[in-house]
């Protein structure tokens, strides 16, 4: 970790006390947490697989392999450790270990008591505030209660492999996992929103995207034309490139990190990152979030809207040309059935 005089300047950070992560939640992260929902039997499986594990091993594993951060081991981690639970009003801090592995990468893991792991390979390469916000991003996991369904998933997959021989239960743990997989990739998402709050410095957040994507001199990189590859990205104009697209991703735990890094540097820009700045924001106190399916769609159908009229992917288009017309024709025939108005006459 690349030392940094920010690192002690936690008292010009904003607190969030009791926030809650639907304040900041992505709303593709909230469909798709519907959509997950709605897959059948998931709810049966899960709740087995979350019974065959013991989290006390999986603590305990974390405890042998690695080294857990505290005033005496990473003091300056841990700093970021407390600071960002702080900022983010986590009722409790989770542990943090820093584990042994040249590819950089953070997790949060447990059902009851989530802790945090971060591996060597992200320490070395990010300076303290990009570390900040990859800290902040598991916190929000946390928050959000993601953590959950992340060491499920894991879980599930180490089943995957002694479940080969046996097809009629792989494919249907293949969809499971598919669709813990399509949920996950959006959860990124609303926790990369957690991180920025965290650290609330843009910048350090695009520092740790364009580390993910593949930049070791950032002298060498020009912010513009990297944000201009997602601009490229999300704009192509050919419907095989649209296939394409969705077949990169279909096995993918995380979004690409130049979209990642677009999609949060323009809620960075927003109004509602500004509004949650100036502590307008739902609280937990004063949260009830729904469990209702149809719900929570509604609540992701104006963004997905708003997102597929802008978009030029020509994939996009024909879906929402489609869904368009066919909304629009049952709209007019349900219309033919509404109940009619106090002043219509009969």
């Amino acid at each position: 970790m690349t030392d940094n005089s920010d690192v002690s300047r936690s008292t010009s950070r904003v607190r969030f006390p009791r926030i809650s992560p639907r304040a900041y939640e992505h709303p593709a992260d909230r469909g798709a947490m519907a959509g997950l929902r709605a897959v059948p039997g998931l709810s049966e499986v899960l709740k087995s697989v979350a019974g065959l594990f013991s989290e006390r091993g999986e603590r305990l594993l974390a405890l042998a392999s690695a080294i857990r951060v505290g005033e005496k081991q990473y003091p300056k981690i841990d700093q970021l450790r407390r600071e960002t639970a702080e900022v983010l009003d986590l009722d409790t801090v989770p542990n943090l270990f820093v584990q042994r592995d040249p590819v950089a990468n953070a997790m949060a893991v447990g059902i009851d008591e989530p802790f945090i792991v971060v591996t060597t390979g992200l320490v070395e390469a990010v300076d303290s505030e990009s570390l900040r916000f990859a800290i902040g991003h598991e916190m929000g996991h946390i928050l959000s209660g993601h953590a959950v369904l992340r060491t499920i998933l894991l879980r599930l997959r180490t089943l995957q492999h002694s479940m080969a021989l046996l097809p009629p239960g792989a494919l249907a743990l293949r969809a499971i996992l598919a669709a813990l997989n399509e949920w996950y990739r959006k959860a990124e998402l609303t926790a990369d929103r957690a991180g920025l709050l965290a650290g609330q410095d843009p910048a350090a957040a695009l520092r740790t995207h364009l580390y993910l994507a593949g930049a070791t001199d950032l002298t060498q990189i020009d912010i513009p034309s990297f944000l201009q590859q997602a601009k490229e990205y999300e704009e192509v104009d050919d419907i095989r490139d649209s296939i394409h697209k969705l077949r990169n991703v279909e096995g993918m735990s995380h979004p690409f990190a130049v979209v990642r890094a677009a999609q949060l540097q323009r809620w960075a820009a927003s109004d509602e990152y500004r509004d949650i700045l100036t502590g307008q924001y739902l609280r937990r106190d004063d949260d009830a979030p729904t469990s209702n399916l149809g719900d929570d769609l509604r609540s992701a159908a104006k963004s997905y809207k708003e997102s597929f009229a802008t978009s030029a992917d020509p994939l996009v288009s024909i879906l929402n040309t489609v869904g368009s017309t066919i909304t629009d024709t049952a709209g007019k025939v349900f219309s033919k059935f509404s109940t009619p108005r106090a002043d219509t006459p009969n």
